[in-house]
């Protein structure tokens, strides 16, 4: 802690602190990366082992990179345009190389993998390039790039090798991701993930429990597992048990109280892992199921394997079976061809599921994939305003349900000091619901009851109460 101008002690470290404490940290062995990540969360848990491989050979995170001996930037090509922003990105960087010639500057993730070579064609100030497959590399990749030789490390692999994952997480707060496969099978027409995370493969089960153990060893409460589809878990190459059997086998180590995992394909979703939330307590009543439309005829068109019936039935046996899960999902709008009355059919869907929340997104073709060649791309003002009506209906279902949720006692997970206000804490319901209140910043890491008062669009707030039989 630190005592700001009035003598009361606050619990942020201010940044010009940090700068003069880093700065100071240049005198010593080691040596600062800054690492910026975009994307979704399986570059986040690439990013740890990243950083984790690093600490190994003395590197720590600085948030500063003026400051730092090397900076990599983790991309994601998911969105249009990704390239022209990693180039972007890469120009701010240009004039610190100039003034540090040791300065070390990498590129890694979807975008790497996708453009390789290339990368280094287009940025001569550029030293590292290498994608997903390659993360457990970045320790060679480094030492080469400290003989002055730019590398690049873009090769698929057919398996996965536990010293991939072999590294201590940098730091191990109360909630870590744990990733239990890589790569997908599924080729929707709109993805690029299959070309640049490969096919999909299965870490081992005991590996998988053998990382949560450590994890919970180190602090870690909640876990969420990560894959493309974790419900395909095991029915390929590398897993040994099915998903809903991981995650008994997760729920089982000591010290974690909760489990969640993400993403879920619905049209692998079983009704055995369906009926798991009823049966283990410590998996969070809270699933992401991407529908990403509500029009039967582009769905079909994205290749996605379902109907909107055959979906609407798994969403009404989960609301049957707990009405208290919250439901979210991925919806994309201006797909080729859509017309007014598909976009229109996709409101429908969001009107009678009442989702939580969505993540939604304007379509935008990706170079190597199908629907990047179909006809009657959708004009950009078009899909703006489509993603617009989209947003704003979502935002009252979503105000809607937070409101339904004042005056019930909440179990929440404490996660550290709030954003909004740094006299309160915040946590998380198992329903995924963000709940700031006032409480002791020991409870960090602790179960409360949390009686809900307010309901804002983003959060709730609430106020302590006893220990007592929580409800979701």
């Amino acid at each position: 802690m630190w005592a700001d101008s009035s003598g009361r002690q606050a619990r942020k470290t201010p940044a010009t602190v940090r700068i003069v404490m880093e700065v100071l940290h240049r005198n010593s062995s080691e040596k600062l990366v800054f690492l910026e990540t975009f994307g979704c969360q399986m570059n986040e848990n690439d990013s740890e082992r990243m950083l984790g491989f690093l600490k190994d050979i003395r590197y720590s995170r600085t948030a500063t990179p003026e400051n730092a001996d090397l900076i990599i930037i983790n991309t994601c090509s998911i969105r249009d345009k990704a390239e022209q922003k990693v180039y972007s990105i890469l120009g701010r960087f240009k004039e610190l190389k100039k003034e540090n010639p040791g300065l070390i500057i990498g590129v890694s993730g979807c975008v790497a993998q996708q453009e390789g070579a290339t990368l280094l064609k287009r940025a001569p100030h550029l030293d590292i390039v290498f994608g997903p497959h390659n993360v457990h590399k970045v320790k060679y990749l480094l030492s080469e790039a400290e003989k002055k030789k730019r590398v690049v490390a873009v090769e698929f692999k057919e398996g996965i090798d536990e010293d991939e994952y072999a590294c201590e997480r940098p730091e191990t707060g109360r909630k870590a991701f744990v990733s239990i496969m890589r790569g997908c099978d599924n080729f929707c027409s709109y993805c690029i993930v299959p070309y640049t995370r490969g096919r999909e493969v299965s870490r081992r089960s005991a590996d998988i429990v053998a990382e949560v153990v450590s994890l919970s060893g180190a602090g870690a409460r909640e876990v969420t597992l990560i894959g493309q589809n974790v419900n395909s878990y095991g029915t390929g190459a590398g897993g040994d048990v099915g998903f809903p059997e991981l995650l008994r086998k997760v729920a089982s180590v000591d010290g974690i109280q909760r489990v969640r995992f993400i993403t879920s394909h619905p049209k692998d979703i079983s009704e055995d892992l369906i009926r798991l939330f009823g049966a283990e307590p410590k998996l969070c009543r809270h699933i992401h199921l991407p529908v990403q439309s509500g029009s039967v005829r582009i769905l079909k068109e994205m290749r996605r394997g379902y109907t909107v019936s055959e979906y609407l039935s798994k969403i009404l046996l989960l609301r049957q079976l707990y009405p208290e899960m919250a439901i979210t999902t991925d919806i994309i709008v201006g797909f080729p061809g859509e017309t007014d009355s598909d976009f229109n059919d996709t409101i429908e869907l969001v009107n009678t599921v009442r989702f939580d929340n969505i993540f939604s997104f304007m379509y935008s073709p990706r170079p190597g994939t199908k629907a990047a060649a179909f006809d009657g791309q959708v004009e950009p003002e078009t899909r703006a305003e489509r993603l617009r009506v989209l947003q704003e209906r979502q935002k009252e279902i979503t105000a809607e349900r937070n409101m339904e949720l004042v005056g019930r006692t909440m179990e929440v997970l404490v996660e550290g000091v709030s954003k909004v206000d740094p006299e309160e804490i915040s946590g998380r319901t198992t329903c995924n619901r963000i709940v700031n209140f006032r409480a002791p910043l020991e409870m960090n890491g602790t179960l409360v009851d949390v009686l809900i008062t307010r309901a804002y669009a983003n959060s709730l707030r609430g106020e302590q109460r006893e220990r007592s039989v929580s409800c979701y």
